[in-house]
């Protein structure tokens, strides 16, 4: 079943890509409509990607960025967990804090570039700033919701044995919250990762941001659908490598799955 399954969708892969060489010779010989060097094609895709594997531009790019983007998103998750804390043990900050976040994490990461360059100015620094203040605000609002999805007769029971607070976010909450928890992390490395890229653009060191923007000076618009391609297929492999197999591993090891 899972050889025929992977057959499939190595099937409907190579599918779409002759659709997409077909398209390109489509619109640049057969009809005209676009110049050739305006739009990417599969050949011209994979010859860049030889070129910046063989130079090793693309393993450094990568390695750069994620190296940023572990950072930043470390820096978030404590960020995050501490204001979702803060939200649900005080009235106060819920009313007030609560829908001010809310706000901000509707901003689109790019907003954020302004500030970073001129209080760090074009350094590492700038971008993990932007990293952090793309995904905190999603991992807090996950965490506050997770905390308060977990069933009061948990809370009660434990108080009843004389838990202390401490213990009782360690040992009670935090264990019960824990897939909401994962969920949240999830779409806050989601957001970190975007916010990453609104970031190395305006970085001028190494990175996929910052190949990509090489790509676009340079009119090459192979490397640019190329640092796409890598930029998507890092996302997939983390989503579905990391966190999806984290959540399914807690929900099975719970009966949930």
């Amino acid at each position: 079943m899972k050889i025929k399954k992977a057959a499939g969708s190595i099937a409907f892969f190579a599918g779409l890509i002759i659709l997409w060489q077909f398209l390109y010779v489509a619109a640049t010989d057969w009809f005209e409509w676009a110049k050739p060097y305006a739009i990417p094609h599969p050949a011209g895709v994979w010859e860049s990607i030889i070129s910046l594997v063989t130079s090793g531009t693309l393993q450094a790019a990568i390695g750069s960025s994620m190296v940023r983007v572990l950072i930043g998103f470390f820096i978030a998750i404590i960020i995050g967990v501490i204001f979702g804390i803060l939200i649900v043990n005080s009235d106060y900050l819920a009313r007030n804090l609560k829908p001010l976040i809310l706000g901000i994490q509707t901003l689109p990461s790019i907003c954020w570039v302004p500030f970073a360059i001129l209080w760090f100015g074009l350094a590492e620094s700038a971008i993990i700033f932007v990293v952090v203040m793309g995904s905190a605000f999603s991992i807090s609002l996950a965490v506050e919701s997770g905390i308060k999805s977990v069933p009061p007769i948990y809370i009660k029971a434990a108080k009843t044995m004389g838990v202390s607070q401490k213990k009782l976010y360690l040992h009670v909450i935090f264990p019960a919250a824990l897939p909401s928890f994962v969920a949240g992390l999830k779409q806050g490395w989601s957001f970190a990762w975007r916010a990453l890229m609104s970031g190395e653009v305006m970085s001028a060191s190494l990175g996929l941001g910052y190949t990509l923007m090489v790509g676009r000076d340079l009119a090459d618009i192979n490397q640019v659908m190329t640092i796409m391609l890598v930029i998507i297929f890092i996302g997939i492999i983390i989503d579905k490598g990391v966190f999806t197999t984290l959540e399914n591993h807690i929900l099975r090891k719970r009966g949930l799955l």
